[in-house]
């Protein structure tokens, strides 16, 4: 503490104004220079190094020499300092990287993050940012992807990570470190994402991003945190059994049930729930994870936000969907704990409005959500009350909510028709294209929830209830269509074979088989 203190002392030394302020205007300058790049060849950067490497052999011998002495060293730390400030000029200059990592000077910068003045591991964090910065190394993907390798090699993730558990966001200084030791990790995580499993492999990120989240009160460190953690968990099943096994469901779940009956503060507090929700959904990828969930009583609470109306509620949705996709037991629990007339409530267009919800694509994506829901209902629930349940909320009303289906139907078929319309015609301006991207295209324009709005149809019709019967059939009579035109969306759905992921591939062949088989028997019965 005491070292740290001289530093910052010597920092902004109150007798000597003019050192500071010289060395602070010419630092400036050469980074405001147009000519910064040619000022920086291999030349400079050598001197840097060899400099930089000259201060850290006096600040080691100095320590060893009078370790109880700190002022005996105290000057020594302020040069070293001094250095790696110098160093951040290098970033002017990426295309120098690989001499850096030639020089062997990452090894050194690197050592530094486990220095005993936090001070000096903080200088190298900025510097770290610094040189990874996004703006920095775009356009320059060579020379960005030997740092990084040289950094990975160089343990720069157990470091920073080490580093990060020592800092406090008490302190001023050491909460701007935190904020830039997880904006380094994202920076390496995009010039190679392998990186995003090696830090949870190799590290304790995972569980101190955990801890962050957990904390009550919102700053923007916990904003960052919530989004590395997103981040890290987005395209990782890893990473998602990993937290997983940590508590990291029930931890996400805490953190996002302190907005179940208010709103965020600010767009800032309101990014970060969206993170926190993001977290997670992916987080309910994995099976097991799904099983936490509502162990957890996840379900409950999404129905609880949804019943609040509050800012999360779209989230809530989005949520309860992920966990009740190909998994029955979260199926039987929203039917067990009342989710029915909440989620049928906003199906029917119920939701709250507010200035973000009055958006066109919010509402939309609002609807997919919940088509999808009702179609994992179906899909989950196969027999005895709970699909009574189900099928009675078709038929209140006058069945109102088929009305509703097939008004979703139309729209969502007009939507595919009129783009298939526009692929042929691009294919008749010969713009080539393959299946795989027209499908793409398909499904972005909505075929995706125009499949499943036909799978629900079909369940409807399966479960031979007259009134319901009926009401299909006059509306498609209404709109000029007949059950072979359902029969054929199905049918796309099974022989598309680009879709093969959204019908049970990814849970293997057996699971893909009994997908295709619910299906077909569908089609059998219209």
């Amino acid at each position: 503490m005491e070292v740290s203190n001289a530093l910052k002392r010597k920092r902004y030394d109150g007798e000597n104004p003019m050192e500071a302020e010289v060395d602070l205007s010419l630092l400036e300058a050469v980074e405001k220079s147009q000519n910064a790049v040619e000022l920086l060849d291999l030349r400079t950067l050598k001197k840097l190094v060899l400099s930089f490497e000259r201060r850290l052999k006096e600040n080691i011998e100095a320590r060893l020499k009078y370790p109880d002495q700190p002022e005996r060293f105290a000057d020594s730390e302020v040069e070293l300092h001094e250095e790696l400030e110098k160093l951040k000029i290098l970033a002017g200059a990426p295309e120098l990287y690989p001499e850096l990592v030639n020089l062997n000077a990452i090894p050194s910068i690197l050592n530094l993050l486990s220095h005993d003045n936090t001070d000096i591991a903080i200088d190298v964090v900025h510097l770290l940012e610094d040189l990874t910065d996004e703006d920095v190394l775009e356009d320059n993907d060579e020379p960005a992807r030997i740092l990084v390798d040289s950094l990975i090699e160089n343990n720069v993730l157990e470091l920073l990570v080490q580093n990060l558990q020592r800092l406090s966001d008490e302190d001023p200084d050491e909460m701007s470190a935190i904020y830039n030791t997880l904006a380094s990790i994202e920076n390496m995580i995009e010039v190679k994402p392998a990186v995003a499993e090696l830090v949870c492999e190799r590290t304790k990120l995972l569980r101190w991003l955990l801890g962050k989240i957990k904390v009550r009160e919102f700053d923007s460190n916990k904003q960052y945190a919530s989004e590395i953690l997103a981040i890290l968990l987005q395209n990782s099943p890893a990473n998602q059994k990993r937290l997983g096994q940590m508590n990291g469901v029930d931890v996400v779940l805490q953190a996002v049930a302190m907005y179940k009956s208010k709103d965020p503060k600010t767009s800032d507090e309101e990014e970060m729930l969206e993170n926190l929700f993001d977290c997670l959904c992916c987080l309910l990828m994995p099976l097991e994870n799904k099983e936490r969930f509502v162990k957890a009583e996840g379900v409950e609470l999404m129905i609880i936000i949804m019943k609040q109306k509050k800012s999360a509620y779209a989230s809530a949705i989005r949520a309860l969907d992920f966990s009740m996709t190909k998994y029955p037991p979260a199926c039987e629990r929203f039917v067990d704990v009342l989710g029915l007339k909440t989620a049928f409530a906003a199906f029917m267009g119920k939701i709250p409005i507010s200035k973000k919800n009055k958006k066109e694509r919010y509402q939309e994506e609002l609807e997919e959500r919940l088509v999808s829901l009702i179609a994992s209902l179906f899909s989950g629930i196969l027999r005895g009350s709970r699909r009574e349940r189900l099928l009675s909320k078709f038929v209140e009303n006058e069945c109102e909510k088929i009305d509703r289906l097939m008004e979703l139907y139309i729209r969502y078929s007009d939507r595919v028709k009129a783009e298939t319309q526009r692929l042929e015609q691009l294919e008749l301006d010969d713009l080539e294209m393959d299946e795989e991207e027209k499908y793409n295209r398909k499904l972005e324009s909505g075929l995706y929830t125009l499949q499943l709005i036909a799978v629900i149809l079909g369940h409807l019709w399966c479960s031979e209830h007259p009134h319901m019967k009926a009401r299909i059939e006059l509306l498609l009579k209404q709109q000029k269509l007949t059950k072979k035109d359902i029969k054929d969306i199905l049918q796309y759905l099974i022989f598309a074979q680009e879709y093969h992921d959204n019908i049970g591939d990814l849970d293997g062949a057996e699971e893909k088989e009994r997908a295709q088989a619910r299906i077909q028997k569908i089609i059998s019965s219209l």
